[in-house]
């Protein structure tokens, strides 16, 4: 009786178990089988971005048309479900981004970046160098010269070259009137174009990493001359300033600033006010030199860091294996240390002083923060829906055929791209393993041609997409309004990617650098003096 009792108990027991696992079971099968929307790697992936910029550039207002673009790609991926919208704009996208740790590390250096900003303004150090400049630099071409000089010589990384030139020469151009969209737009045109042709910067070690099966490092240096859009970059400042001349939407701005001394033009001027305090009669032109100097050596010591220098990589494998956003965050606030202790020593500020400009350098970069945040959403947006798979899907279809105008397709869609996704990388990621693909073992140097072609055209769609983060670092840097900044940048990269694009159809033909390159140079002057003479 007792056994037959003890054997019913372990049937109902079984029974129970099982009906307990199935539920845990059947959610572990809807797990294993991953939800694919409908619209997944389709041009409606591409929806949501290309609203969100067209309402920036309509309606001259970024926050709201980058939460529209959100809330769309929101709408695609759930099906219209408000629910699944709900879940996946703010679970998947703005709670998401803000907890990859990548991002955390961006914003944290972005934030120490305008913490130092403050403390070198409190400090006297940027009144001091604008005082030093105006003995040294008294022309407007000579205020715009020294933003491109110092733009190229920080070619570590396009958030340092950004925040960092910006600090610095604004006192310059101010002096000089020149409009803080002009300021903004030599700005990002030293970042990226400048980075992406240096062999020692994030950006090497990027495209470096995506270059599976090959020497990577190699590949890169024998890519830079034929990185026209990024070389012709560098050829269009310097036109448009010993031409002295501007087009477009920029002329407006040059115009108002240079008569008028209206260094904004709009009325939306978000860092106005960002420096009204007065700053310290004690500090020199030291007290913004060894700060920038500091951040300089700190930075890169920080990115070698965390590629294994200390463990016995060397200098170039160490800076190719990089965290650039752990590297850049350690470094910018161990620079913040040595520039507090420096001022104490120097006694041009006080601690107290020096604390009050942690809050003030995090509210100027709250415009810059937010912006970027919704950058980040819209394009966790575009990802979910699988743009990337659509493009590369696309860009393979046309592998097959017209081999010698291939680096001018990729530049076209490596372009386009990077400006509906804001981002260069995950360009290199998703076009530069599928030319590998194609060339590699066949024809190297149209390989290297077309890498050089994707990385171009990344850097040419994000120089103009108004969601890049590069470009968003560069409106923070000149303090510009973030749209201003877009509009007025917008004609003078798509003049450079018109002859660009002229200069890859030329080299896919002739396969050589020293033809086409100089082509690609004498017509990006002929289209700037048929520009000024139109235009006087």
């Amino acid at each position: 009786m007792r056994n037959a009792k003890h054997k019913w108990m372990w049937a109902v027991s079984t029974v129970l178990l099982a009906v307990m696992c199935c539920p845990v079971l059947a959610f572990a099968a809807e797990e294993a089988e991953e939800y694919v929307p409908a619209m997944y790697a389709s041009f409606w992936a591409l929806v949501p971005p290309i609203v969100a910029i067209a309402l920036a550039l309509i309606t001259k207002e970024v926050y709201s048309s980058l939460f529209v673009g959100i809330l769309i790609g929101g709408l695609f991926y759930s099906g219209f479900s408000f629910e699944g919208t709900i879940n996946h704009v703010f679970q998947d996208g703005i709670i998401g981004v803000l907890s990859d740790g990548y991002n955390v590390g961006i914003l944290v250096f972005l934030v120490v970046l305008g913490i130092m900003v403050c403390l070198m303004n409190k400090a006297g150090g940027s009144a001091a160098f604008g005082r030093w400049a105006e003995t040294h630099i008294k022309t407007r071409t000579g205020a715009q010269l020294a933003t491109i000089v110092l733009g190229c010589l920080i070619f570590i990384d396009d958030y340092f070259n950004c925040l960092t030139v910006g600090s610095v020469m604004r006192p310059v151009t101010d002096k000089h009137n020149i409009s803080r969209a002009k300021l903004s737009y030599l700005i990002d045109a030293t970042a990226a174009p400048v980075c992406i042709i240096a062999p020692i910067s994030s950006w090497a070690a990027a495209v470096t990493g995506f270059v599976e099966g090959e020497d990577g490092f190699s590949i890169f240096i024998r890519a830079i001359p034929f990185n026209f859009y990024a070389l012709l970059t560098i050829v269009m400042m310097l036109g448009l300033v010993f031409f002295k001349m501007d087009y477009g939407p920029m002329k407006v701005h040059e115009d108002n600033a240079e008569k008028k001394g209206d260094l904004y033009t709009t009325p939306d001027r978000p860092y106005a006010n960002a420096e009204n305090e007065a700053p310290s009669s004690r500090g020199t032109v030291i007290d913004l030199v060894f700060p920038i100097a500091s951040l300089i050596i700190a930075c890169v010591i920080g990115m070698i860091w965390t590629g294994g220098f200390f463990s016995g990589e060397g200098f170039v494998t160490a800076f190719s294996n990089s965290d650039a956003s752990v590297g850049l965050a350690v470094g910018s606030f161990i620079a913040f240390i040595i520039t507090i202790v420096f001022y104490l020593v120097r006694r041009v500020l006080k601690f107290s002083e020096c604390m009050e400009c942690v809050p003030d350098g995090f509210k100027a970069m709250v415009p810059a923060i937010l912006i970027l945040t919704l950058a980040w959403t819209l394009k966790a947006m575009t990802d979910s829906l699988g743009a990337a798979v659509f493009v590369a899907g696309a860009m393979e279809n046309v592998a097959g055929g017209l081999v010698n105008l291939l680096p001018a397709i990729i530049f076209l869609v490596g372009c386009f791209l990077a400006f509906a996704t804001g981002t260069s990388w995950g360009t290199f990621g998703i076009l530069i393993p599928i030319v590998v693909a194609v060339f590699a073992g066949t024809n190297e140097t149209m390989m290297i041609i077309s890498i050089s072609a994707c990385m171009a055209g990344a850097v040419c769609g994000d120089h103009c997409s108004p969601i890049s983060d590069t470009t968003i670092m560069a409106s923070a840097g000149g303090q510009c309004n973030h749209v201003n900044h877009v509009s007025t940048q917008l004609p003078y990269a798509l003049t450079v990617a018109a002859v660009s694009f002229v200069t890859y159809i030329v080299v896919g033909f002739a396969q050589s650098a020293f033809i086409a390159l100089p082509v690609g140079v004498v017509l990006m002057l002929g289209v700037l003096l048929v520009l000024r003479k139109k235009n006087a």
